[in-house]
């Protein structure tokens, strides 16, 4: 049997941090997306087959959840220090949040497919593919 179709532990510290960081959660050396959201389908260094991963709405929503945190309690706080004009409220918060979404939502989802690797969820019960031997 292959080295790589044991059942070692997986940490689940460690892919979360190489997912968060966008890499494999397997090597942490690959790139875990082709583009900015989508998920390749190997890793290139490793061969660790990533296609499995079932993220779906997972990622948008704690972006979304994460940010209305973040960003609510600072809108309401500047609102009553009374520190900035009305208008200003408009510009700034709506361009904090768009930044925030942009930044957090592919580490998220990097976050989401390592987490699935580790606890050998949605097809990650192998570390790589068959190949056929």
């Amino acid at each position: 049997m292959p080295e790589h179709s044991d059942l070692a532990p997986r940490p689940l510290g460690a892919a979360l941090a190489k997912g968060w960081r966008r890499r494999c959660p397997r090597c942490g050396g690959g790139q875990l997306f082709d583009g900015y959201l989508a998920v390749r389908d190997n890793c290139d260094i490793c061969g660790e087959a990533l296609y499995h991963h079932r993220a779906d709405d997972a990622p948008s929503w704690l972006t979304i959840l994460v940010t209305g945190h973040l960003v609510a309690p600072l809108m309401i706080i500047a609102y009553q220090l009374n520190v900035l004009p009305d208008w200003s409220h408009a510009v700034i918060w709506p361009v904090v949040a768009l930044t925030l979404v942009i930044v957090l939502l592919p580490r998220v989802k990097g976050g989401i497919v390592a987490f699935q690797w580790a606890n050998r969820m949605h097809g990650f019960e192998t570390a790589l593919p068959d190949t056929g031997s």
